[in-house]
């Protein structure tokens, strides 16, 4: 007899990577064999993404190539361009981003290509141009227009001078690009998996990237950092321990709290929660950090649950100036590293993924024409 099915895949082994790793028991995450806590801080975003898309950490040569390669690669497509505004109209940011990936595979000069050299090009096109999506994205809704990125700038100081309309303080930038290594990739996520899966076809890598950006939109997946920050600006200051108690006591749940893998604390929270408490300092508002870190230890008393990377990311982003409802996009950002360095995988030793399923429903069913049923 076949073994019943795990729901939800729980530890089912998918796939051989070599991208990264997560010792749930320990806390710990890797990239490459590099552990988070090393990274964090001290690469970039830009050696990150090199990292998990060509292999190695770049030289001060390889980095320099990759800057120029990526700067090249955020002129956005006419098609693109031309139903950005249109998009911005009709779609909320997660929907909105989906149709405009699948528009840049339109523009992109190889989309007709999955060689690996193709591919490389196109992940490094994806990585740079996500960010300037999300800003033109918000420019657009908005009513205004969003600056032209400065090449001279990484893709941490890019984002925030387009999306906050001002320059961004150096502590700032370097605040941003670390949250954008944290969240660059994370196993077998489900976003992640849907891209591999989509890859694992022979399909185009945008194809893929737009397969992972509709699983992330799901708000099992996606959306937890901002559903903290409407958590947090719908609690009154000095009432966050008694309504989280009432609502963990009446069952709900509280966004941003325990994970599928790490039994211990979220070791890119550690990151994440000393972000908050500086940039709430830096900003003379510690309130958002302050009702967090009382959410947090009720939590913890409560449920004995520890917040995941997307509890401190709430408050860090928006004390960034950065819009609650692109929270999610932000993310996007990031793991659009990681998703194209797993086409890139699965490209390169591809076998159809193709799991078998248990069937439930009825049998024997005879057929009857229409008027004896």
């Amino acid at each position: 007899m076949a073994d019943k099915p795990t729901k939800g895949l729980a530890d089912v082994v998918a796939a051989s990577t070599a991208l990264s790793d997560i010792d749930g028991k320990a806390g710990r995450l890797f990239y490459r064999g590099y552990d988070i806590h090393d990274l964090a801080g001290r690469a970039t975003f830009e050696e990150t993404a090199h990292l998990l898309q060509r292999g190695k950490l770049p030289t001060r040569s390889e980095l320099a190539a990759y800057g120029d390669e990526l700067a090249r690669g955020r002129e956005l497509g006419a098609l693109l361009s031309a139903n950005i505004a249109e998009i911005a109209e009709k779609q909320k940011p997660m929907e909105a981003l989906r149709s405009l990936v699948s528009l840049a595979g339109a523009d992109d000069p190889d989309k007709d290509s999955i060689d690996p050299e193709a591919n490389l090009r196109k992940a490094a096109r994806l990585v740079a141009q996500q960010p300037l999506l999300v800003a033109h994205y918000h420019a657009a809704r908005t009513g205004g227009s969003a600056p032209e990125p400065d090449p001279s700038l990484s893709i941490a100081a890019n984002f925030l001078l387009q999306v906050t309309g001002r320059t961004p303080g150096p502590r700032e930038v370097e605040i941003f690009d670390e949250c954008l290594v944290l969240h660059a990739d994370h196993t077998m996520n489900a976003s992640t998996f849907a891209a591999r899966v989509c890859a694992a076809t022979l399909s185009d890598m945008h194809s893929a990237i737009v397969a992972a950006i509709g699983t992330l939109k799901g708000p099992l997946h996606g959306g937890a950092n901002e559903q903290v920050m409407k958590t947090l600006e719908s609690l009154a200051p000095g009432g966050v321990a008694q309504a989280v108690r009432d609502k963990l006591a009446a069952g709900e749940k509280i966004m941003g709290f325990g994970h599928r893998v790490y039994k211990t604390e979220d070791p890119r929270a550690t990151h994440l929660r000393r972000m908050s408490a500086e940039l709430a300092e830096s900003t003379g508002d510690d309130t958002y950090y302050r009702m967090s870190k009382e959410m947090e230890e009720v939590v913890l008393e409560t449920k004995g649950l520890y917040p995941n990377v997307d509890f401190f990311a709430a408050s860090v982003y928006h004390y960034l100036g950065i819009p609650t409802d692109l929270f999610t996009p932000v993310f996007s950002i990031s793991r659009m590293s990681g998703w194209t360095a797993h086409v890139i995988e699965q490209h390169a030793d591809n076998r159809l993924i193709r799991p078998d399923s248990e069937y439930i429903g009825e049998t024997d069913q005879k057929w009857k024409p229409i008027d004896e049923r």
